[in-house]
């Protein structure tokens, strides 16, 4: 036991003096998530600038344009009384969209010829596509209403009539988990879950890889010829660490006021998986490849896009089948759908089993895996010790 002790301390020291180590692990969780914390503090879209181009001129044309003004997720950032060349402005401008009013756009209204409004939305930004689009169809269809409305009252209808008239039946739209549509609870989580199974992959990397390139490995199989003693010891440390870093993350959560439940055993469980899979994940590449440049560089390439193929944004069921079948076995697939199940829809142990036996699997493989790979290292070490001492004896 006090050779253990002994060696964790080393291992202690060894990380504590890798300066790209520490930077990775201790400092990406934290800026990252105080940069993508801001960045999606506001919650919603808001103030997308658009052009209105109002060939009317009308009473009817300037209630449109008011009705827009009011509205918070729009911003009438130009009107125009011809189109002129919008398109040239748009490098500059980035107009969300271009809404036209036709010529005689009121008096067709009242000559019951269904005049067209038309809108043109910029595509580039499909957020703020779809947020512009829905804040014009909710004017666009307020006011329809409110002048078919008018148009039966003038026409001797009663008010209420009118209006029963017109709306055959209602809608009522009930938002259910994160009703408010913030974006910061959306998005930061699965981000922050992300940057912490991307530097846990690039730390646990470059544990066993450094040993390899400085010869330091030479010296623990002297100490011991057992892989499940080296990886105790590689992961120890870790297994301290981590915790603290998990738990500045989770101050992100409060201090940003994400409305998710993440406090509770399931996460904890979640977190737990989570964590254990990307450490043997790390660990076997970093045996694999006993260059710390080349394990890092290929663990970039699992963890770069693994929150795109989590199916958090988009979901799974879109993927073809071999990229959906290669995301399940990411932890962070896994992680992030069990995220979702506790932290929005109030689920327990028994709702993320399906994801819990997965991240199980993905644990096993990959233990089994670098146990049986840092034996063979081991044994072959031992082995060219033993021949080279034979050489020096005789």
């Amino acid at each position: 036991m006090n050779d253990f002790i002994r060696l964790v301390r080393v291992e202690f020291s060894r990380i504590f003096s890798n300066n790209v180590l520490l930077a990775i692990f201790i400092g990406a969780p934290i800026f990252y998530g105080i940069i993508f914390g801001y960045v999606y503090q506001q919650g919603k879209v808001v103030d997308l600038p658009i052009v209105i181009v109002d060939q009317d001129r009308s009473p009817t044309s300037d209630k449109i344009i008011d009705a827009f003004s009011d509205n918070e997720v729009l911003f009438v950032s130009d009107i125009r009384y011809s189109p002129g060349n919008i398109l040239a402005d748009m490098p500059v401008k980035e107009y969300a969209a271009v809404i036209t009013v036709p010529s005689n756009f009121e008096a067709d209204i009242f000559q019951k010829r269904h005049p067209e409004i038309r809108v043109d939305l910029n595509m580039a930004n499909i957020v703020n596509a779809n947020t512009a689009s829905k804040g014009i169809q909710s004017v666009l269809m307020t006011l329809n209403a409110g002048i078919e409305i008018e148009a039966l009252k003038k026409s001797g209808v009663p008010a209420v009539k009118a209006a029963a008239t017109y709306e055959s039946f209602k809608i009522n739209f009930n938002k259910l988990y994160n009703s408010t549509g913030n974006y910061v609870t959306f998005m930061l989580p699965g981000m922050l879950a992300a940057i912490m199974q991307q530097i846990i992959f690039l730390a646990m990397a470059l544990v066993f890889a450094r040993d390899f390139e400085d010869n330091y490995f030479g010296s623990l199989v002297q100490e011991s010829k057992l892989s499940l003693y080296h990886i105790a010891v590689k992961a120890t440390p870790f297994f301290i660490m981590i915790p603290v870093m998990w738990a500045i993350v989770s101050v992100f959560i409060l201090y940003f006021k994400i409305e998710a439940e993440v406090f509770n055993f399931p996460m904890l469980l979640l977190v737990f998986l989570l964590t254990l899979a990307s450490m043997c994940i790390g660990m076997l590449f970093s045996l694999a490849i006993p260059s710390q440049l080349k394990a890092t560089e290929l663990l970039m390439v699992i963890s770069t896009p693994a929150f795109v193929l989590s199916g958090f944004t988009w979901p799974t069921s879109a993927f073809p089948s071999a990229i959906a079948n290669v995301a399940q076995f990411i932890p962070l697939t896994q992680f992030l759908s069990g995220f979702r199940k506790i932290a929005f829809y109030g689920g327990n142990v028994g709702s993320i089993l399906p994801e819990i036996n997965k991240l199980l699997l993905i644990i096993l493989v990959a233990f089994i895996a670098m146990v049986a790979l840092l034996q063979f290292k081991i044994n072959k070490y031992a082995k060219k010790m033993q021949q080279d001492l034979a050489a020096i004896e005789d």
